[in-house]
């Protein structure tokens, strides 16, 4: 990240009046807005401005990095990355992530993420990502599900 945007920013904990601009900010993204818990959030803020956010969704035996967004404004600038590794820094066991395209696969290849066969470990992901990959399937979307090495 640019150290001069990085500097003007605070990343924080989300509070629970945080919780409408997730969302927004969530289905703006055409992303799952069903399992948002705002306690399970960070974000990162710009003048008083949320610009980004992410969460850490806790199974029993997994954790997920999931709901990460960056406004399109300030997309390409090290924000999403600099919010995952933070992500990362704070998950306590299995990491996982789901994406849609080449594009997020690849951006969380450079974080340390592996694609994993589904078939194989999907015993011990939570019922959610089962759900995922059937919808992904019908839909013919081109969804990965990775693992932190």
């Amino acid at each position: 990240m640019s150290n001069s945007l990085l500097s003007k920013c605070q990343l924080r904990q989300a509070s629970p009046q945080d919780i409408w601009t997730i969302r927004w900010l969530v289905l703006g993204a055409f992303l799952d807005p069903t399992q948002l818990k705002v306690e399970q959030f960070w974000v990162i803020e710009l003048e008083g401005q949320i610009i980004a956010c992410g969460q850490l969704r806790t199974f029993e035996q997994a954790q997920e990095l999931g709901s990460l967004v960056v406004k399109r404004t300030y997309q390409n600038k090290g924000l999403g990355t600099h919010l995952t590794q933070h992500l990362i820094e704070k998950s306590t066991t299995t990491l996982y992530v789901e994406c849609l395209g080449d594009n997020l696969k690849t951006f969380y290849q450079k974080l340390g993420f592996i694609e994993v066969n589904f078939d194989t470990i999907s015993s011990s992901l939570p019922k959610k990502f089962r759900i995922t990959k059937t919808l992904a399937q019908w839909f013919k979307l081109p969804l990965f599900v990775m693992i932190l090495e």
